[in-house]
C-alpha cells in the first residue's frame, strides 16, 4: 500500500474513534452529575450532605467542636431569647459515609435556671427525632440540588 493511501487510511480511523467520544456524551455527562450526587458521596470521613446539612440546621447555635473526619458537632449551650430560663446542647453524629436514615444520630440536652443554677431537665422525646428529620431533609435536599446541577 502506498503512502497517500495509509494516511487516508488512518485518518478515516481517527475521524472514526474521535466521533465515538461524542456520541452518547449527553448521557455521559448524566451519569457524571449522578455520580457526583451519589449517596455516599465524601471527601470527609462521613458523608459531606449529612455534614453540610447538620451545620446549616445547627447554625444558630455555638459550635464547640466540629470534627468532619469523626462526623462529631457539639455545640456550645444556647439560650432562646424568647425563654431565657431554659438553654439546650446538641451533639450531633454522622455514623456512616451513606445518606441513610440511621446515619444521623441528635442527643439534646436540656437545663432550666432555678434558683440562680442551671439545672439538668427532661428532654422532650420527640426533640431528637424532629432534628434528625430535620437534618435528613435538608440532606436530600443538597443531593437533590446537586443532580440537578
Amino acid at each position: 500500500m502506498n503512502s497517500p493511501a495509509r494516511t487516508a487510511i488512518a485518518l478515516a480511523l481517527v475521524a472514526t474513534l474521535g466521533a465515538c467520544g461524542t456520541m452518547g456524551r449527553g448521557k455521559h455527562k448524566a451519569q457524571l452529575a449522578s455520580d457526583m450526587a451519589a449517596s455516599k458521596t465524601t471527601t470527609i470521613g462521613v458523608n459531606a450532605f449529612l455534614w453540610k446539612a447538620s451545620l446549616e440546621t445547627l447554625s444558630f447555635m455555638p459550635l464547640l467542636q466540629a470534627d468532619s473526619n469523626g462526623g462529631t458537632i457539639i455545640t456550645d449551650w444556647y439560650v432562646n431569647p424568647n425563654q431565657p430560663a431554659e438553654r439546650m446542647k446538641l451533639t450531633v453524629s454522622i455514623l456512616d459515609q451513606d445518606l441513610r436514615a440511621d446515619a444521623v444520630r441528635v442527643s439534646p440536652a436540656r437545663q432550666v435556671l432555678q434558683n440562680g443554677q442551671w439545672v439538668d431537665s427532661v428532654v422532650q422525646a420527640a426533640t431528637a427525632q424532629k432534628l434528625e428529620d430535620i437534618i435528613l431533609t435538608k440532606a436530600r435536599d443538597l443531593r437533590r440540588a446537586t443532580i440537578a446541577g
